[in-house]
């Protein structure tokens, strides 16, 4: 249903309510918030233009060599900086989630991307390992208070124009806007660094987190979120994760998701390794860095077409995998400059997508009252994953490139036969997303 200005003659309609199988109450109808009354809409455009202004970072395309030339810091030390950010969001996770439900949304992406800003800004302060390790915590705190709400103020916004059936299409998109926002922020972040220094991008990365924030603070949250009804910190996060862990079809995507997701990111680490033991010289990284980001935008958007070619989505999410196990076995044995590319360049493609390929069908089965909370406790296994991965995929390349590239195809594989994925888990609606609706005079 679609929500018209109140210059229009019409309000929004409340969501009937409804008893899901954890025995709360969802969808009840509530008072009309103070900005309902407003088009939600332009919702999904404005937060796919927060995401990809907050993925604008310059410093991406220079990130090791601020750290060693600017920052002093070792490639071990550089390791142990990003170990520290991701238990930071391991820890922050689940709060910062709850502040999303309790607040609202909106208020979340706004005080995410200010809290960016601010850490740039602290970053760039002095190269002191004790001021970076602040920073990162600063970061770490933007990127969970962003971390689900995005995609749950979307697809809230989706319920109530009843237009869930376009969630899995409006994902993939906000993923391309990330990706859009990275390859921008990698392509000038290189022209700065030749201009102005290496301190110099991270600095300016502060500009495009705060117009972010100004523009969150235009979004125009779902009705039923309205700040008179939100439970207790307590309430969303006792009830948030015992939702989560009644659900055992979204026990099944979360683990499915996480581990390959996990398998994927590595190639983000590894790439560039394997571009100088292919003889690539450095100019060409930052070419291989924006043929990563387009390669995923071309999976998120053709991802319809991949399902039809496939003949299912559940053929897709087992196909994924299946090319990016293929791409690291590849990558294990081949220097070839022009093999080891193509194939990083389809790991990445297929082994980075998993999170937003997964996301429709994981709101499927989260209650609306919640949503924020569940995304963000599958955030946090992510998280958790890739911060024990990271040093032990580091260790092992250390000795051996080629051996952990073959460990990760074989996990792979393994992983494929380890977790199943079932159709009803992908296809059956669980009825929460659907609402009855009765016309509000």
């Amino acid at each position: 249903m679609v929500a018209e200005s109140a210059g229009g003659g019409n309000r929004v309609r409340a969501p009937a309510a409804r008893q899901p199988a954890g025995g709360f109450e969802v969808n009840a109808p509530l008072p009309l918030a103070p900005d309902a009354a407003r088009p939600l809409a332009p919702n999904l455009w404005k937060v796919g233009a927060v995401r990809a202004l907050f993925w604008t970072h310059f410093i991406s395309s220079v990130l090791i060599p601020f750290y060693r030339d600017w920052g002093g810091l070792s490639f071990a030390q550089i390791l142990w900086v990003n170990a520290w950010f991701m238990v930071w969001n391991f820890l922050l996770e689940i709060p910062t989630g709850t502040i999303a439900d309790r607040f609202g949304r909106k208020a979340s992406l706004a005080l995410g991307c200010f809290v960016g800003g601010f850490a740039a800004l602290v970053y760039v302060s002095a190269p002191s390992l004790p001021r970076f390790l602040v920073a990162e915590v600063l970061f770490a705190a933007s990127f969970t208070l962003l971390s689900g709400a995005d995609e749950a103020l979307i697809y809230d916004t989706l319920v109530e124009l009843d237009r869930t059936e376009e969630a899995n299409r409006l994902f993939a998109r906000l993923a391309n806007c990330q990706l859009g926002g990275i390859v921008v922020g990698a392509l000038l972040g290189s022209v700065i660094m030749a201009n102005l220094g290496l301190r110099a991008p991270l600095a300016l990365q502060s500009l495009p987190m705060i117009a972010a924030g100004l523009l969150a603070l235009s979004l125009v949250e779902p009705r039923r979120h309205s700040a008179e009804q939100r439970p207790r910190f307590a309430e969303v996060l006792t009830v948030g994760v015992r939702t989560f862990f009644r659900s055992p079809p979204l026990i099944r995507l979360a683990l499915h998701m996480v581990a390959f997701a996990t398998l994927g990111w590595m190639i983000i680490w590894l790439y560039q390794p394997l571009l100088e033991r292919a003889g690539i010289p450095l100019p060409w990284f930052g070419a291989v860095h924006t043929g990563m980001c387009l390669g995923q935008m071309l999976v998120l958007t053709q991802a319809d077409r991949f399902e039809r070619l496939l003949g299912s989505r559940r053929r897709l999410l087992l196909a994924a995998p299946l090319v990016a196990g293929f791409g690291y076995c590849l990558l294990a044995f081949t220097r070839s400059p022009a093999v080891v590319v193509v194939a990083i360049l389809a790991t990445a493609a297929f082994g980075l997508t998993r999170p937003p390929l997964f996301s429709g069908h994981l709101n499927r089965h989260i209650a609306s009252h919640h949503r924020a909370t569940v995304l963000s406790t599958v955030a946090m296994w992510r998280t958790l994953a890739v911060a024990i991965a990271n040093p032990l995929v580091g260790t092992l390349a250390d000795r051996s490139l080629g051996l952990v590239l073959a460990l990760l195809g074989i996990a792979s594989f393994g992983l494929l036969l380890a977790l199943p994925l079932h159709d009803d888990d992908l296809e059956t609606s669980t009825g929460i997303e659907k609402d009855q609706s009765t016309a509000t005079p």
